[in-house]
């Protein structure tokens, strides 16, 4: 008998753990305290998670399979992935554990001392939903001096042959995202999200965590996720046919009560596995040749899905674990109280916060833009932001997470990922939404108590990094604005700053 372990983010019954699994195996799937825990996710994040579990079990059940479930609150529960499989091994006669790579290079390393430690082979299988390989990536990575997700992506595109005719890309051009930054109009109508019901396995679920997570960030209720195969290819069906049309025009906008914007919400689906990436990537692609899409937002979508999610995931098993310390700014300040509780006069991150708060979830332009913006002008230290993203999102795991904050957002990694610091000042915020009209501070003045403090801010991170950045191409123009300013104006960047940071460190709201 083979103990077939499925994590929570394995979801997907072609998985290389369940390969040639026969009925005489044992299917292993345990909710754990140490993966709930090891920092504090969303009540929401933990709810989705056991909630798909389950239903996913009760799919492999159905399927004939012999799966044994543990639940968290099982009596016997070890607590540990470790622990619940050699509790199994000593009850039944099992030959071999087979398992697939976990996302998460900590997991890994644990599960490489199963073997000696359970005395029993460990099998641990490549992920093979990815469309590349961590050594394909490596060995697209050998060589260059740049790691510059882009090149990466043609190459996906030819390797797939995704939106490509004989002659080249669809379109004659690669990339279509500079038609993919409109502001929002006054007069935007958004559709409405793809929502479900919950079922009694969900409700169960909703009691458990209340009783059990009482003091993890986040709202439970309402719940609009679904937690099934069946559910998440709804989801996907409703993007397509409701919101596709417009997300590559309105993918960067943000609109005050509109946290969903034309998003596709099946990141969360595609990341623990009840969507596979060539899947959603065929959907989309029919959907242009149809006619119901523009080309603009279906390579957009496709880019994010063939070209960004598959190049940070192969940059984070190229690069760890040194890449979880890198600091290239040094920034150290603590991660402001309002990060918890949204209790800011900032309109747009009181905005981000809170809907991040309800729904474990905003866009990308919300995390980048203005969350990760923040922290970095601000000169948070990394590992509390990764942390924080890393538990508030419903999709965050560690291998997505880690190289888009530490890499995209904090430029942490000196230019790995990222070709320049995502660095901005009010006035980006302004033009992408309509967060600035309800703000107490003006996006329009530069220096003293009404100013909005990105302006200030942006100007101080760039002369306190001015050593580090200068050489950058991409910030020539940047430094020559910055040479032509003023002392006077130099010196009231640092003192509105100062004054900034001093408040939020005695926890004024500002």
């Amino acid at each position: 008998m083979k103990l077939r372990l499925v994590l929570g983010d394995q979801l997907t019954e072609t998985i290389s753990s369940l390969s040639g699994a026969s009925h005489d195996d044992l299917i292993v799937m345990c909710e754990v305290r140490d993966e709930a825990t090891y920092v504090k996710h969303h009540k929401k994040k933990i709810v989705f998670l056991f909630s798909a579990m389950r239903h996913f079990a009760q799919s492999l059940s159905r399927a004939g399979y012999s799966v044994h479930y543990v639940t968290y609150d099982d009596p016997e529960n070890s607590g540990s992935l470790k622990g619940e499989v050699g509790r199994l091994i000593g009850k039944h006669p099992v030959s071999e554990v087979v398992v697939t790579t976990p996302g998460e290079y900590r997991l890994l390393e644990d599960m490489k001392q199963w073997s000696s430690l359970l005395q029993i082979p460990v099998t641990v299988l490549e992920d093979d939903r990815f469309l590349s390989t961590p050594e394909e990536f490596a060995s697209w990575a050998k060589g260059r001096k740049q790691l510059r997700m882009e090149y990466f992506y043609r190459d996906m595109r030819r390797k797939y042959g995704v939106l490509m005719t004989e002659a080249g890309p669809i379109g004659g051009q690669w990339n279509f995202d500079a038609e993919n930054r409109k502001p929002p109009a006054e007069d935007q109508t958004v559709p409405a999200p793809f929502v479900t019901d919950m079922d009694q396995t969900t409700k169960d679920v909703v009691t458990l965590v209340k009783d059990h997570f009482p003091d993890h960030f986040g709202d439970i209720l309402p719940f609009p996720f679904a937690v099934s195969r069946d559910g998440a290819l709804q989801a996907l069906d409703h993007f397509v046919s409701e919101r596709l049309c417009l997300f590559g025009d309105f993918q960067d906008a943000m609109i005050q009560g509109e946290p969903w914007m034309y998003h596709s919400l099946i990141g969360l689906y595609l990341n623990c596995g009840l969507l596979t990436p060539m899947e959603c990537i065929k959907r989309a692609e029919a959907a242009f040749h149809d006619g119901s899409a523009p080309l603009n937002s279906t390579e957009g979508f496709i880019r994010q899905i063939l070209g960004w999610r598959e190049f940070v995931r192969g940059l984070y098993w190229l690069k760890m674990p040194e890449y979880k310390e890198l600091n290239f700014f040094d920034a150290n300040r603590p991660l402001p109280d309002f990060y918890w509780t949204g209790q800011t006069q900032m309109n747009c991150l009181r905005q981000c916060i809170e809907e991040t708060k309800q729904n474990a979830y905003a866009h990308h332009i919300q995390r980048l833009m203005v969350l990760g913006n923040f922290a970095l002008i601000a000169g948070i230290d990394p590992k509390q932001v990764q942390d924080w993203y890393l538990l508030v999102y419903a999709d965050a795991y560690d291998w997505v997470e880690l190289p888009n904050v530490s890499g995209m957002a904090l430029f942490a990694d000196g230019g790995l990922l990222a070709s320049k610091p995502y660095a901005a000042s009010g006035s980006y915020i302004n033009k992408m939404s309509d967060y600035c009209s309800a703000c107490r501070y003006s996006p329009t003045v530069k220096n003293g108590p009404k100013a909005c403090p990105f302006n200030y801010l942006y100007w101080d991170f760039m002369q306190r990094n001015a050593a580090k950045l200068r050489g950058n191409p991409r910030l020539g123009f940047v430094f020559r604005n910055m040479d032509r300013m003023s002392d006077e104006k130099r010196w009231a960047n640092g003192d509105d700053a100062l004054r900034f940071f001093k408040e939020i460190g005695i926890n004024e709201k500002i």
